[in-house]
């Protein structure tokens, strides 16, 4: 059930060129792998939506790549700070898969630990733009790792259940190699709860809030 509350926060760790922001998790459902969280952004009018990286006990973690001043604010936290955190909301994966693949491409692995952990342990392929960024693959041991230019769907085996996030455009060519894969698209979120229409996408002529009817698409 979603609850909105004040949270500390217990640490901010550095992962590469992204960071990991822990909180504790007061009495927050940490809810399902692919579902949000809605996240007061010091000094910003709009809390930002992130996805659930871990989920340790007691604690909630995020993984933030600071491409703006509401995700920059965030990664500036230091331990001790409070901010209102309002979840979990949105739709996430569903775990009845057969033979599950796991696949994220950049920002986009950041459910994917929570989800692994969840899932059990299932093969994972990362793509990264940077080496740098790459470094962030170590929350997810054993996975495989490509970097730019070449594409993670290159490692997209027939068989598998495809379990992805990423940009949309690597979204789209894992729909068009594995068309029952389950995607969880990333878009700009004000509100969280569909009064906004902040997040529609257009996915195959249709307008998707991906807050209410997502994040979590498949693919069909």
């Amino acid at each position: 059930m979603s609850r909105r509350e004040r949270l500390s926060v217990n640490g901010v760790e550095t992962v590469g060129a992204y960071t990991l922001l822990r909180l504790d998790r007061g009495t927050l459902d940490p809810g399902a792998p692919g579902q949000f969280f809605m996240l007061e952004a010091p000094g910003r009018l709009l809390p930002r939506a992130l996805s659930l990286c871990l989920a340790p006990t007691g604690e909630l973690a995020f993984l933030l790549d600071a491409v703006g001043p509401g995700t920059a604010a965030l990664c500036a936290l230091e331990p001790g700070d409070r901010i209102h955190v309002f979840g979990p909301l949105g739709n996430g994966f569903r775990l009845d898969v057969g033979r599950p693949l796991l696949v994220g491409g950049g920002i986009g692995m950041a459910p994917l630990p929570y989800l692994r952990a969840a899932i059990g342990d299932a093969p994972v392929v990362l793509g990264f733009r940077s080496d740098r960024h790459a470094e962030a693959a170590a929350l997810l041991p054993a996975a495989e790792v490509v970097v730019d230019p070449v594409l993670v769907t290159s490692c997209i085996e027939d068989g598998y259940d495809v379990l992805a996030c990423g940009p949309e455009p690597m979204l789209r060519a894992v729909a068009d190699i594995a068309p029952d894969a389950q995607l969880a698209w990333e878009a700009p979120m004000a509100c969280g709860y569909g009064a906004c229409y902040g997040c529609a996408v257009d996915i195959g002529g249709e307008l998707k809030r991906l807050c209410v009817e997502g994040p979590v698409l498949a693919a069909a």
